[in-house]
């Protein structure tokens, strides 16, 4: 055909790449976390655990993200990063395929560490594996596809494991192995064959982290402290806290996974005309009144807002820590990716420990409204430390 111009090769968007990624964090969030969760009921119900033992389950899923997150770099320097990213999508399906079996809580747990551990390592290498082959202009585009798989996982995992539970819990552990079989298969030829510099620069720490660096870090793992409550047990809250089922449930469920689509897109957006630091301080308020609302009221309608609103957040806080990260660190990106890679630790461990101390309240006779009352303390905290941060910095500067 004449007259058409040759497309060059730095302008060409791997899509192939862009799916396996989104495919990843479908796999390693939505459904390896957010799956459990609309389990738990069902878990319950069918004698298999106590309701402690159930919530301890879903933190052990934390806890093995945390140790992937850790752990990701060092194994993407043994092996190449992307058959790391094929095993743990591998780990991810035979982890399903295993709590089939209802052979002990230590199996159990075992396997939701495991799924949590292949979540973890997929979310730290996905990204930086296929950002560099991305051109520079559309790495934005990109990486609003990779991380769109995690609100994406979460509708769908809301809408099939339901209708997986209509045909027994055995048959819900093995379709969700097999939709991460299906995904893996769909995924395994599109990661980048080339290795990518950019995921070993994140093994180096900065040397000295400014206060209000610091600052961000406490407040960031206070954030994935106030969101556990939402993640481990808004649909056992709403299927048998409030007597209305799995399948009114899931729904909420479809509501925070809609919010959690559309969130890191609106705070961008607004981080974009009023700043970094506004746009997350008015996350942290919105994010404690929230969950704070489903400790006073069980309506339909604050059902609606809170899921929606914690959904938005969840993922939505992260662009903004981000934001925030670069203009502390301004300049220098190797120790902007070394910031990072600080916080998202910070966040993983906030995320385990607030598990497990919701776990324990929880399998302490704790009461669904204690847990969201405790849930919003976090976020309180976050806003407390930026005010006296702030005013120790006008301090200092002020001659």
């Amino acid at each position: 055909m004449h007259g058409a111009l040759p497309v060059r090769s730095d302008q060409v968007i791997p899509w192939g790449a862009a799916w396996a990624g989104l495919c990843s964090s479908l796999v390693g969030i939505g459904f390896a976390r957010f799956g459990y969760m609309q389990l738990i009921p069902s878990l319950i119900a069918g004698q298999w655990f106590i309701a402690g033992d159930a919530a301890y389950l879903g933190a052990a899923n934390l806890a093995g993200y945390l140790f992937g997150a850790l752990l990701a770099v060092r194994m993407a320097a043994l092996i190449p990063a992307r058959d790391v990213l094929r095993a743990m999508m591998a780990l991810a399906a035979v982890s399903f395929f295993a709590c089939a079996a209802p052979l002990s809580f230590a199996w159990f747990f075992v396997w939701r560490f495991a799924a949590g551990f292949a979540g973890g390592a997929l979310m730290v290498l996905a990204a930086p594996s296929i950002l560099p082959h991305v051109p520079v202009a559309r790495r934005g585009v990109v990486s609003g596809a990779i991380f769109m798989g995690v609100g994406l996982g979460i509708i769908v995992s809301a809408v099939l494991v339901p209708l997986l539970l209509r045909a027994g819990l055995v048959e819900a552990w093995c379709g969700l192995g097999v939709a991460t079989l299906v995904l893996t298969a769909a995924s395994w030829t599109g990661w980048p064959r080339h290795e990518a510099k950019a995921v070993a620069v994140t093994s180096h720490r900065p040397a000295a982290a400014p206060p209000r660096l610091k600052a961000l870090y406490a407040q960031y793992a206070l954030s994935a402290v106030g969101l556990v409550p939402h993640m481990m047990f808004l649909v056992d809250f709403v299927a048998r806290g409030l007597g209305r089922g799995v399948d009114v449930g899931a729904q909420y469920l479809v509501l925070f996974g809609v919010g959690a689509t559309i969130g890191p897109i609106i705070g961008g957006a607004v981080a974009d005309r009023i700043g970094f630091r506004a746009t997350l301080l008015a996350t942290f308020v919105l994010q404690a009144i929230a969950v704070a609302l489903l400790a006073v009221t069980d309506h339909w309608t604050a059902l609606l807002v809170s899921s929606i609103a914690v959904g938005a957040t969840t993922p939505g806080v992260v662009p903004l820590a981000l934001g925030r990260v670069r203009e502390f660190v301004p300049g220098d990106t190797q120790a902007q990716q070394a910031a990072w890679s600080v916080a998202t630790i910070t966040f993983s461990t906030g995320q385990a420990a607030g598990a497990y101390g919701f776990a324990f309240l929880l399998g302490s006779e704790g009461s669904y409204a204690m847990l969201f009352a405790l849930g919003a303390v976090p976020f309180v905290l976050a806003l407390a430390i930026e005010m006296v941060t702030e005013r120790r910095t006008c301090r200092s500067t002020t001659p």
